[in-house]
């Protein structure tokens, strides 16, 4: 009787709880989902399978949104390889296994595209490319880790009968974004390397690598439809336009009104993978009125964002 009252309560209520609730997609979900719980490195060590546990049985929820993460630079990722595939690969092990334990009943991992082979025949990549090749070597540990978090879901769905899944977006960017030039996303630290420029902004690489950017409140948007509808699919999420490097630096250029200063490639410094695009129709043909925010608008806020912040401080 006590497992079936419980089992009840738990079809009664939709617990969410958000692990990596305090980074940029986990700050845009808090801004449309208010009620889920959001957890932070503050609260868990994620990485320690016995924290992972408790904090779990702790909130006992429905669902589980898995954005926590080992994140970085490229440049980072070159010097710490060993720490991102480790760390990462203990914080999907830890809490994949919570979860099965506590019985949750739909989990929700959070990947990136840069899970995807370095090199394809055809572009944009589908869900069903994922393994068709290693990922690109820049970013080879912390893409390796994440898709070792694929694997792990898919053999909890075939061993478990799990409705678990994952999303695959690309490059993301937003107005809850750090602004700090190594720890945060492309069109932040550019937004702020713009900013506060006086004749001239450096960009690593050449310019020529190919990028899709989604907002992440677009992601947030997402996640909150696949919870409310009960949506249980791997799915990538990326806006079908591409642009490369040199493009977006040009049109952040704009966006701030700093269409003067010269742009100064540094080509000893690594491009990263030249292409990465991937192909949303799955996702698009389950949310057939979605639409994504459009770049000039998104880039624009996280520029209005950055200069009210800035002349704040």
């Amino acid at each position: 009787m006590r497992w079936l009252l419980r089992d009840l309560y738990k079809a009664m209520r939709n617990n969410v709880l958000i692990t990596g609730g305090t980074g940029l997609v986990g700050k845009h979900l808090k801004d449309i989902m208010p009620n889920a719980t959001y957890l932070s490195s503050q609260d868990a060590d994620l990485t320690n399978p016995k924290s992972a546990y408790t904090i779990i049985q702790y909130y006992n929820p429905d669902v589980v949104v898995h954005l926590a993460a080992r994140v970085g630079g490229i440049s980072d990722n070159i010097a710490s390889p060993v720490d991102y595939l480790e760390d990462n690969i203990l914080i999907n092990t830890n809490v994949l296994r919570a979860c099965h334990e506590a019985d949750v009943g739909r989990v929700i991992s959070i990947l990136s595209t840069c899970i995807y082979p370095d090199k394809v025949d055809n572009y944009p990549m589908s869900e069903q490319e994922l393994f068709n090749g290693p990922p690109p070597p820049d970013n080879f540990a912390y893409a390796m880790s994440k898709r070792c978090a694929a694997a792990q879901i898919d053999a909890y769905v075939e061993q478990y009968g799990k409705e678990w899944c994952y999303l695959i977006p690309c490059n993301l960017y937003g107005e809850h974004d750090k602004y700090e030039e190594h720890h945060s996303h492309f069109i932040s630290a550019l937004i702020k390397k713009i900013y506060e420029a006086k004749d001239s902004i450096q960009v690593w690489g050449t310019g020529k690598p190919l990028r899709q950017f989604m907002h992440a409140e677009d992601l947030a948007r997402v996640i909150q439809y696949m919870i409310e509808n009960h949506i249980v699919s791997n799915l990538n999420v990326a806006p079908d336009y591409v642009h490369s490097i040199d493009e977006m630096t040009k049109m952040g250029m704009k966006a701030c009104g700093r269409e003067d200063l010269k742009i100064e490639y540094d080509g000893t410094k690594p491009d990263g993978q030249y292409r990465k695009d991937v192909d949303s129709s799955k996702l698009l043909s389950t949310m057939k009125d979605f639409n994504f925010t459009p770049l000039e608008e998104g880039i624009r806020r996280v520029y209005d964002n950055f200069s009210q912040r800035y002349n704040k401080s």
